[in-house]
């Protein structure tokens, strides 16, 4: 998805129902066709500018119009660390790294998060550890 005039609510409605992936409209021709390619592969691409905002939306929110979390009980110790890795934006690669895993084994532990977590996309796994309370953000410039 694309946007001229870039609003919060929008993106998390989009989010919602399905939207993958986030790009503004002043993105460079190579980057946007570069993120069309990601998320045709079945990643998921959020511009850094739209992550900041749907942290800061998200953080901002009550809890009372927080929809339940997702149980994290089903997640062993490991794939909570993998996934905490994946809320903080890293790549199969440098979960594999970090963790001193094979790149299949990391690939495989993110796969076994999206079926255990019923999440469609990286993009979802995302929303699930910050909605889970697994992941806040630490304020500008970063994540805990």
């Amino acid at each position: 998805m694309t946007q001229v005039n870039p609003r919060v609510p929008s993106r998390t409605r989009a989010l919602r129902a399905g939207a993958s992936g986030f790009l503004l409209k002043d993105t460079p021709p190579n980057d946007l066709l570069s993120g069309i390619r990601v998320v045709a592969a079945g990643d998921a691409l959020l511009a850094p500018s739209v992550t900041r905002q749907l942290i800061g939306e998200f953080v901002r929110r009550p809890d009372s119009d927080r929809p339940p979390p997702a149980t994290l009980d089903v997640l062993t110790s490991r794939e909570r660390e993998v996934l905490t890795l994946v809320a903080r934006g890293w790549s199969n690669a440098e979960i594999a790294e970090r963790l001193y895993l094979s790149p299949a084994t990391a690939k495989t532990h993110v796969g076994r998060l999206l079926t255990k977590l019923q999440a469609r996309d990286r993009t979802q796994l995302v929303v699930i550890a910050y909605e889970s309370g697994l992941v806040t953000p630490s304020g500008p410039g970063g994540l805990q």
